[in-house]
Formats: C-alpha cells, structure tokens, sequence
C-alpha cells in the first residue's frame, strides 16, 4: 500500500467533539504538484508554503508526485518526444531528494510502449509503472478483436533502478495475456459465456485506441498484490504480484494459484456481462486504505461521477478476500453490490483526482480539474482547504517525522528450530499468515502451527514508517530441506543441566556455527566450531539451538534448561 506511514503519535492527535468525531486536522504537510508545471511544493496546516521543489523545464510533472519516507519525491514526467500522444503521457520518472537533487531519472518510453500516469514505490526500492503498449491491427484482430485497429492495452512492469539513469525490468504483467473474446472459435481465447471468465478482459467491449487508460496503480506488501484502476472500463481491479513474469503471462502460480489472471475487479459489472449496478462512473486514484488508519483493507478509487454528472465521490469497498484469493459466485457480479461507504465531493472534476485516508478517520480530498483540495473529518465537514489555481491530479498529507526518517530495512525471515520463524531485531513485530493479521502474534519469533506463506512486520525507531518482509512459505512437514540436513548430528542432554553438547560432529566436513535462541528469536549465544556450550547463566526453559555449516547444511531443535 502507498506510503506506510507508522503514525505513533496517533493517540496525542485525535481531538473528539462532544459527539465522538474526531475534528483535528492530520499531520503536518500537504504535498501538492500541479499538472504540467515545474515544481511540488507543501503547505503547512495553515495552508500556508514551506517547502517547494523546482524542477527544470524539460522535467514538468505528468500526473503523480508522492514523498517517500526521509523526504524523496517519487514524480512522474511528461517527457516531450514520446511517439505515443495522449493524456498524461509520461515516458519518465524520477527520484529528487528533499533537497532538490534528482538521484534517479530513468526513461521508459520506446516506439513500443510508454509510461503514463500513475506509479508506485515499492518497499524493496523499485518502482512501479503503468505504461501503454503498441498493438497493431493484425495482432487485435489475431487476439479475436472484431474491429481492425491500432490499440494501446496497458501493462504494469516494475523497475529496479541500477544507476543514476538505469534501470532493469524485473517483474512484468500485461493485459494482452489475459484476454477474452466470444466471437471467434478457431482464437486460443475464446469461450462462449463471458460472464464465466471474468478474470480475463473482454476485447470486444468498449474497443478502441486506448482502450483500458489505467490511471492509478498500488502495492500491498501484505497481499504481495496490485490494485489498478482503469477510466474507460470504470473498473478497480486486483492481480497477483507473487507470480515470476512467465506466471504473470499464465493462468496458473504465485500465492493465489491462478498467474496473472484478474482476482477481483469491481464497479462495472456489464464488462463481463454480468448483472448489478455500475457504480463507477470514470474512476483514478485505485488505492488500499493502509494499516492503522480506520478501515484498513478497503478498496478505493476516486469516482468521478460518483454521485451524479457534476459531483464527485470518493468510494470504499470491503472486498471479500479469503486468504489470496476473493470470493465470487460464477455468472454474477463481484461482491459487494454497492460501494461500503461513500464521501460526496466538494464539487465535481470532469477528470482525475484522489483521496488520502488519514490516521486519525479524516480524509483528504483533492478535486483535480477545480484545483481544491480539502481535508474532512469522519461526519463530513470541512475542516481545512486550500484553492489552487490549476489542475491536480493527486494530493497527500505527510507528518514531520515520515518526512524525515527513511524506512527501516525489510526484514528477513529466517528459520530457527522445528517450526519456528524468527525476524530481525527490531522495536515492535506483528506476524500475519496468508495475509491475515495474527492475533498476539507480537514477538520476535513465531512458532507455526499451520502451513502457508508467513510475513512480519517491523518497526525501528525513529523511523515512522512499517517495514514488511516478503513472505515465507511454510511446510510444517518440510521446514527444513531434506537435502541439507546433516544427519546424525544432535543436541544432548535434553533437558541438559550446565552444558549442551554437539554430537555427531564426525558427519560435519566443514566449519560450522552454533546458535542459541529463546523461543521469542532472540540470539543469546553464537560460536564458531564449539563442541560444548554452558548454560549455567540461562534460566530454565525451552530453547532453540541450531547448528549451520559454511555449505548450508544445518540442524536445528528445541531443547530444555533445567539447571
């Protein structure tokens, strides 16, 4: 989910009224860049300019401007001399630090495709990218489109930066892979029911030159999943992230089982033909409300004609997630049948526009094409705003201390002993399993009891932000890999009083080291090639010792202190 903020002043900032709403404003700066201009600048909570950013005149903005944590501004750039022509075309992208220095400029834009719109800073560095690519009228009518023309399908590659203008591709999904169509027989996509595929796009529905117009994109590390939104099929949409680029093209791998195939789309049941209302009325700004801030896990996208043709709306979905996947009855529309909740715009923007959830249960707002942004309590009253003159696509709210500490480092899991888990040391941990939250689940380590994929969460002061870890798939029957085991090789005594000692060392080849952890991951003792290790200092109780040779292979068990 975009810009995780760890909000620990939560609780010295909600201001209730009498009737239990809280009325305070949220944090401290409102990031802001207009379309088209040179610069991003933010306002203190007065509305008030206290920073700006000036950029030169090759380098105006194309849509997006976040902060990532310490202060680096993620931008997109409306680049001149793409061959792709159209609304926001970018074709560029950069990192610019809080002081101005632009530390990565890299450029994705070809004959062949073309960024455009929306990004996304992923927790490991890299970024993502909506981009158009160039599909000819031979290969739409080979896909079993009816029509004979050109068409721009979207995609969403993420980039790995290597150098101050490189970057290397590293994971990719596209639409074209993921197609349906009901017209021709003798096309590899073809099924007779739409309404029976929905997790593939009809081609033949609202065919034309730019044909999705994705318009906004995010990542939740806990899902390892994407959420976009597309303008012209008024969808919000969800894939899957954990898939390899060949799974991506497929329909079959990654957490969820099924490649790079749609696993929940919303808003618009009629594109695959099914029954129900249709909701979104043009849609930007697909994005999960993050954790720690009121309805956590909700679906979100600004629409634009949400509440009629001259007023917007930003609207919430629970969507109904059962592990990685999302539940569906086939030959119907997607769950929910109407938006979960809903916030009526200050006024209308005929294009663009997002909303930001904060902490304390308000909202900001920013009503792209009128140049409004407004923060709102939860009853919906106004409670600050700011008129700009010009078009904003996109508007955040940040506090002092994401501003200014980085993120702490994704932690790595690693295992200790028979099915248990452990992070790195850290100030707080939360463990989660197949992306749910684990009650009590707060310690260093984790014993598991269960089979799938296990993640942790971090957070190390003074950073403000949380940091996850990419997910551990668990077989309780296979924590360890049989090829690396070192057989024979043991702990005894169990329970052992003053000493433990390492049997078997006849079988290890190689140098190896002993650890000793308690039962929450913590490290109390670590030696090179030791053949005995006292204990006389450690209180009695269970514990984890595990021994590693320099070629991988290890042993681990629990063993008891009863001194």
């Amino acid at each position: 989910m975009k810009k995780l903020p760890k909000y620990l002043l939560m609780l010295a900032i909600l201001c209730t009224t009498s009737n239990g709403l809280f009325a305070q404003q949220w944090g401290d700066y409102t990031l802001y860049a207009l379309q088209n201009q040179y610069s991003a600048n933010l306002l203190d909570t007065n509305g008030n300019l206290v920073k700006t950013w000036t950029f030169p005149t090759t380098a105006k903005t194309g849509y997006s401007t976040y902060m990532l944590p310490g202060g680096t501004l993620l931008r997109t750039v409306a680049r001149a001399g793409n061959s792709f022509q159209g609304g926001p075309i970018c074709g560029e992208v950069q990192k610019v630090d809080w002081n101005g220095n632009v530390v990565w400029d890299y450029i994705y834009s070809t004959s062949s495709y073309c960024s455009h719109h929306d990004v996304c800073a992923m927790p490991n560095g890299n970024v993502l990218l909506i981009a158009y690519e160039r599909k000819t009228a031979t290969e739409a009518s080979a896909a079993g489109c009816t029509q004979s023309i050109e068409i721009w399908p979207d995609k969403i590659v993420e980039i790995q930066p290597t150098g101050a203008n490189t970057g290397t591709v590293v994971w990719e999904w596209r639409a074209w892979d993921h197609l349906v169509q009901n017209v021709n027989p003798s096309k590899t996509n073809y099924y007779s029911s739409i309404v029976d595929h929905p997790e593939l796009l009809n081609i033949n529905y609202n065919t034309q030159k730019d044909w999705m117009h994705m318009n906004g994109v995010d990542y939740n590390p806990i899902l390892d999943q994407i959420a976009f939104s597309s303008h012209n099929l008024n969808e919000l949409y969800i894939i899957d992230h954990s898939t390899t680029t060949a799974q991506a093209a497929s329909h079959s791998g990654g957490n969820s089982g099924k490649g790079g195939d749609i696993l929940y789309r919303w808003g618009h049941p009629v594109n695959y033909n099914a029954t129900g209302a249709s909701i979104l009325n043009v849609v930007h700004d697909a994005h999960w409300i993050p954790e720690d801030v009121p309805n956590q896990g909700r679906l979100v996208g600004f629409n634009n004609r949400g509440v009629s043709n001259n007023q917007s709306s930003v609207d919430q979905i629970d969507v109904p997630r059962i592990g990685y996947n999302y539940s569906h009855t086939l030959g119907s529309a997607y769950l929910p049948a109407t938006y979960t909740s809903r916030l009526a715009c200050n006024g209308y923007s005929s294009n663009m526009g997002n909303s930001y959830q904060l902490p304390n249960g308000n909202q900001l707002v920013c009503v792209a094409t009128t140049g409004l942004i407004y923060e709102v309590n939860p009853a919906g009253t106004t409670i600050w705003s700011k008129q700009l003159s010009g078009s904003c696509p996109q508007s955040f709210r940040y506090d002092t201390c994401y501003a200014n500490n980085i993120a702490p480092p994704i932690p790595v899991i690693s295992s200790v002993g028979v099915n248990v888990l452990t992070a790195p040391l850290a100030d707080t941990y939360q463990w989660y399993l197949n992306g749910d939250l684990l009650p009590g689940e707060t310690n260093q380590a984790i014993n598991c009891t269960q089979n799938g994929i296990y993640l942790v969460r971090i957070t190390q002061s003074p950073s403000c932000s949380f940091s996850y870890s990419v997910g551990y798939n668990l077989s309780l029957t296979g924590i360890s890999n049989s090829d690396n085991d070192i057989k024979g090789v043991s702990f005894f005594p169990n329970p052992a009083t003053a000493l433990i000692k390492v049997g078997g060392l006849e079988k290890v080849n190689d140098n190896y080291t002993v650890n000793l952890l308690n039962l929450e991951g913590r490290l109390l003792f670590t030696a090179i090639n030791i053949q005995e290790i006292p204990t006389v200092n450690l209180s009695n109780g269970c514990y984890l010792i595990s021994l590693t040779t320099d070629a991988g292979q290890s042993v681990n068990q629990r063993i008891i202190i009863a001194n």
